[in-house]
């Protein structure tokens, strides 16, 4: 870790820890970059030539999108390459760009005062809108606006270019094209005035495993371009001018954590059990192909959740039946005799498809998506059935649908599954005849009635990210309420005991797959509960399975029965960790 020579004064600044790790090095300050406004009159006989500008910035800009969106996938997976989706969506908003063609014909104006004025008018109209939603829309409409402007300029280079040695990041905020082009090679960390630990910032941190602090309110005006900076993004400080004993007392931190996390590889062959032998079977999440290494590699007992979606959003379109059978296939023949979950679509909400009808709908989240969408497209939701039926000769394939919030869905989704076999049996194709099915319980209708949709299924998926959502009300990738999403809630906790309770009534097991799964603190808490599964993300299984191997079955029911009496989130969080000090002191180091 380099050391400063700065004699200047050490000055703290608090933040959010959203990526661990530590790092130090000089500062690149990342100054917000507004949109260029060149201002000129166009005569009538160059209107159609300005008009052919704005197309050629237009595809150029698409084209770097998607190509960012492909080195992202590939390094860190498709679901987080999809935060790029909603760039892709403004560039297919015909009415954003025939506004500015319109603007060009009718003022006689260039393209970038169009794109200037059109862009600022639509950021205007949605920040005055009370829905946490459209607001988010307003900064991926300005990321976009200022790539065509650079575009139509001439300039496609990237920011990450001008840096010739590695850097600490700092700005006041970083869009979602800009992290997404992050060169790992030349980025030690990062640090942003704004975020909060659900924003893109950080989700996009934890996958290039870049140590990160975001809500740090004004480092970026703090610190100057070569100022020498330490940020720890497990405790969310920048130290700026640390002295070298700091430096030397976070690398050995660091050190430490990272050599507990080695150590815990000695677990891949282990079972997920507590100390008195109760075992939780652990599963990965995964979206593509090439996760499949990941999977086995950190010792997951097959795959809680296939998130079947990424290949629609990945294709930007319709992907057909042959082909989700194929992957489906690889990726069950490859972890077999493990399961396999294969989640059917759960399009909308975040993760829409820009041409998609539905993509514009005024609240997306409570709009029609999952497991609705598919059942007003029963054609299209029969030959992702069918493909995932074929994939289960192999033996180890279920079904999950998503997002279920009535007995009604159930039983329509199971009729069309029916249909599906029976289009099989006709064709003479093979399948697994007794094939699980599944549903996720991620709004309180569901878990209010999960006894009468335990009837219907074999087992449960706890979806914790949504259940918290929508239980809170609080819009979990809106960095102003973020404060406010807390899994412990006790509305939370109860209706996730409710859930167990029907399903286990009922001779059902039942798991969780949300991030809620894949968080160390809670883990004794949810085994306690009595969840029978957890899925998390496959890097996490390590740390999970060394949470749960930590204690015994009955401290983690003791810790449940406490945390029920509980009146608020943090109270029940404290006794979580109160246990994990006692038992797995370690892993409050990580």
């Amino acid at each position: 870790m380099p050391i400063s020579a700065s004699d200047k004064s050490v000055v703290t600044l608090q933040g959010i820890g959203v990526s661990p790790g530590v790092a130090a090095g000089p500062v690149f300050v990342l100054s917000g970059e507004s949109l260029r406004v060149v201002d000129r009159e166009i005569p009538v006989d160059k209107i159609r030539d300005e008009v052919a500008r704005l197309e050629d910035a237009l595809i150029e800009t698409r084209s770097q999108i998607m190509k960012l969106q492909r080195d992202l996938a590939s390094q860190t997976g498709v679901a987080n390459a999809s935060v790029l989706d909603a760039h892709l969506m403004t560039l297919d908003d015909r009415t954003f760009i025939e506004d500015i063609v319109q603007y060009v014909r009718d003022r006689h104006r260039n393209v970038e005062r169009a794109l200037y004025d059109v862009t600022e008018r639509y950021a205007e109209a949605l920040s005055s809108v009370d829905d946490a939603y459209l607001s988010e829309r307003v900064a991926d409409i300005r990321d976009v606006a200022r790539r065509i402007a650079k575009n139509l300029a001439g300039d496609s280079g990237n920011v990450w270019e001008d840096l010739a040695h590695r850097h600490i990041i700092v700005a006041n905020d970083l869009s979602p094209s800009e992290t997404a082009g992050l060169r790992r090679d030349m980025v030690l960390g990062f640090a942003t005035d704004l975020g909060s630990a659900t924003s893109h910032t950080a989700v996009m941190a934890r996958a290039l495993e870049i140590p990160a602090v975001v809500g740090l309110h004004d480092a970026s005006r703090k610190v100057e371009p070569g100022d020498h900076v330490l940020i720890d993004g497990n405790k969310g400080l920048l130290i700026l001018n640390p002295t070298p004993e700091m430096l030397n007392r976070y690398g050995a931190e660091d050190v430490a954590r990272q050599t507990i996390r080695k150590g815990l590889d000695s677990l891949l062959h282990e079972p997920a059990e507590t100390r008195d032998g109760h075992r939780i079977v652990l599963s990965a999440n995964m979206e593509s192909i090439e996760e499949i290494e990941a999977v086995t590699r950190y010792g997951a007992q097959g795959v809680g959740l296939f998130r079947s979606e990424y290949l629609y959003l990945m294709r930007q379109g319709v992907v057909g039946e042959e082909e989700q059978a194929t992957v489906y296939r690889k990726v069950a023949a490859a972890l077999h005799p493990a399961p396999v979950i294969i989640r059917t679509l759960d399009l909308g909400g975040d993760k829409i498809m820009p041409q998609h009808e539905f993509a514009r709908e005024v609240n997306p989240f409570l709009g029609c998506r999952s497991i609705r969408l598919s059942l007003l497209y029963p054609d299209s939701f029969k030959s992702q059935l069918r493909a995932i039926l074929r994939a289960s000769v192999e033996g180890n394939v279920k079904i999950m649908y998503p997002m279920i919030g009535n007995e009604g869905e159930v039983v329509r989704a199971n009729e069309l599954l029916e249909e599906a076999k029976r289009e099989l049996s006709a064709a003479g194709i093979p399948f697994d005849k007794e094939i699980d099915v599944g549903i996720m319980i991620e709004v309180p209708a569901a878990a209010l009635t999960a006894h009468a949709l335990a009837e219907h299924v074999g087992f449960f998926s706890i979806g914790t990210n949504d259940l918290v959502q929508y239980t809170l009300a609080v819009d979990r990738v809106n960095e102003r309420v973020a404060y406010l999403y807390e899994p412990t809630h006790p509305a939370v906790l109860e209706l996730m005991r409710r859930t167990i309770e029907a399903a286990h009534s009922h001779s059902r097991w039942v798991g969780v797959c949300g991030e809620m799964a894949g968080d160390p603190m809670l883990t004794m808490l949810l085994v306690g509960m009595g969840v029978d599964e957890l899925s998390v993300a496959p890097s996490a299984v390590p740390v999970v399975k060394e949470a749960i191997r930590s204690v015994t079955l009955d401290q983690a029911r003791t810790l449940a029965e406490t945390v029920r009496e509980c009146r608020s989130a943090t109270e029940a969080l404290a006794h979580c960790r109160r246990l994990m000090r006692e038992t797995a002191p370690k892993l409050l180091e990580i």
